[in-house]
């Protein structure tokens, strides 16, 4: 019996005790959240408290404008022009005396990559210097027969014979002097009694060295790969775009694209040029700049996702994490009102449209106001309620 009137007792007590709350703003906010559930008060308000608030860093945001992008999903690889790409190979064969470096070292346009050593050099500056000696005599002779035939002293047959030596020589001596400054030969040098049975070949451009596929005493022959190099200052994107989009492209379009392999961050570029034929997948080559102020150690071939925007929208959006999907709805935490140790929250549903860069469009925004804020982090109040 004594139990039944302590417990009527208590309920009386406590009946007093909330009557006698606070008025005004005070008054709608009579609980808190305490961490582990959600708690509401009469008019079915969230209610956490400021200490709550700040100990877990939760934030008020207001309605956002933010672009939201219609885009054209595409894949493609990181390329650079072919003025920025050489392949090293020898004019002539032969056995690799010196090859010091190897993939990865950083070269100058004119430094030496490689020797070759073969005895057909020697023999090819021998005949350049034995054209180049009859060469002196066939244009005296040349010249003789050209004033003796003027002067009508010598026969035509003649003048025409000593032109023909002289005109065949000269071509043989020019020949032999381009052979052997594409072997990297001087040919002064060579005409001063200098041979050399060895060959450089020098950089056509500054870059990195991509591939080497020889190593000393390794035989090459002219149609062998000797080693790459690519300059990466140029890079931009080559991407394949189905037939099916390509009329919604054009020049200047933002691209975004990803290194799906590396990381998931974005980076910025722009369509240049748009391809005139289709190939056998039914495709477009699309090339695309990438915005130079970019610095990352992208590597030639790597493969990209890409976003293609064509079309921008701008509406008012919030941040994801302001949202909780429940049966696929989607529901935020409005501010309802606050006092100096609570805040009071009432759960709206939102119609949400598309979603981009971490925002959610809010297609229903017309029903705010701009001075309305929203919870960040709602999650846990929500699905606990």
């Amino acid at each position: 019996m004594n139990y039944y009137i302590k417990y009527t007792i208590t309920l009386l007590l406590t009946f007093l005790i909330l009557s006698c709350g606070k008025s005004g703003n005070q008054s709608e906010i009579t609980n808190k959240y305490s961490g582990n559930e959600v708690i509401k008060n009469n008019e079915g308000l969230i209610v956490v408290s400021k200490s709550q608030f700040e100990s877990e860093k939760m934030k008020l945001v207001n309605l956002q404008d933010h672009s939201f992008p219609t885009y054209i999903k595409t894949t493609g690889m990181i390329d650079v022009p072919p003025n920025s790409k050489a392949i090293i190979s020898a004019y002539i064969g032969g056995y690799i005396k010196n090859s010091p470096l190897l993939i990865g070292d950083k070269v100058k346009k004119g430094q030496a990559l490689v020797t070759i050593e073969n005895l057909e050099f020697i023999q090819m500056q021998q005949e350049y210097l034995e054209v180049s000696e009859q060469l002196t005599y066939l244009k005296s002779e040349y010249e003789r027969q050209k004033e003796l035939f003027s002067e009508k002293i010598s026969s035509k047959k003649s003048f025409l014979k000593a032109e023909s030596d002289f005109k065949k020589a000269s071509a043989m001596y020019n020949g032999l002097s381009k052979k052997l400054q594409m072997l990297n030969i001087n040919p002064a040098s060579v005409e001063n009694g200098n041979l050399t049975s060895i060959s450089k070949i020098y950089s056509p451009i500054s870059g990195s060295i991509t591939d080497v596929n020889v190593s000393t005493g390794t035989h090459v022959s002219p149609s062998d790969k000797i080693m790459e190099i690519v300059n990466t200052e140029h890079i931009h994107l080559e991407l394949k775009v189905f037939e099916k989009d390509v009329l919604k492209l054009k020049k200047g379009q933002k691209v975004m694209f990803r290194i799906p392999e590396s990381s998931n961050e974005n980076y910025v570029g722009e369509i240049h040029l748009i391809g005139k034929s289709i190939d056998e997948n039914r495709t477009v080559q699309v090339h695309a700049h990438i915005d130079h102020e970019i610095k990352h150690n992208f590597i030639v071939g790597m493969f990209v996702e890409t976003d293609i925007v064509i079309e921008n929208i701008t509406s008012k959006a919030l941040p994801e994490n302001a949202f909780v999907e429940v049966d696929n709805k989607n529901y935020v935490l409005m501010l309802k009102s606050s006092d100096n140790d609570n805040y009071a929250f009432v759960k709206k549903e939102l119609i949400v449209g598309k979603t981009y860069n971490d925002f959610k469009e809010i297609k229903d925004s017309s029903l705010f106001k701009s001075s309305d804020q929203f919870l960040l982090g709602a999650y846990q109040l929500i699905s606990e309620e």
